[in-house]
């Protein structure tokens, strides 16, 4: 088992990070060149891809195997993640799942629509203290109980 982080706009590094090493699973975190750093804790691999609008997802979905858990805010990669029999999250401490998957492609088709007709659209609100408070106790939980 492992944590792979869809680094590039991933608020909840530093909680995952956290949790990681308490519990000893091992960190692949992939991010564009265009977020090189070198403020990583040692248990974490980085893997940097080239910039575009899907490289990251690429080379994720290409590294992740079953029993890994995916920290994204991506519900395309998501989707494409759910049948590699990997648990998904998102940082807001919610988990991907079949039951949700299709309603959230579905919410995200629609304000694309809208967006492409000029209308806008309410960005993600900021992520709270509570919220990461949850996703960190979601991820210890199923590291905890091992990834089914």
């Amino acid at each position: 088992m492992r944590i792979i982080i869809d680094g590039d706009a991933c608020p909840v590094k530093q909680e995952i990070y956290q949790v990681a090493l308490e519990t000893k699973t091992p960190v692949i975190l992939v991010s564009s060149y265009d977020h090189v750093s070198d403020k990583h804790p040692e248990q974490v691999e980085v893997v940097y891809v080239d910039r575009g609008a899907d490289s990251a997802d690429y080379k994720i979905i290409g590294i992740i195997q079953a029993h890994d858990i995916l920290v994204t805010q991506d519900y395309g990669l998501a989707s494409l993640a759910l049948p590699k029999k990997v648990r998904v999250l998102h940082h807001t401490g919610k988990e991907y799942t079949y039951a949700n998957i299709d309603q959230l492609l579905e919410q995200r088709h629609h304000s694309a629509k809208l967006r492409r007709s000029g209308q806008r659209t309410k960005g993600p609100s900021k992520l709270t203290i509570e919220q990461k408070e949850i996703f960190k106790a979601l991820l210890t939980k199923i590291i905890a109980k091992g990834v089914s």
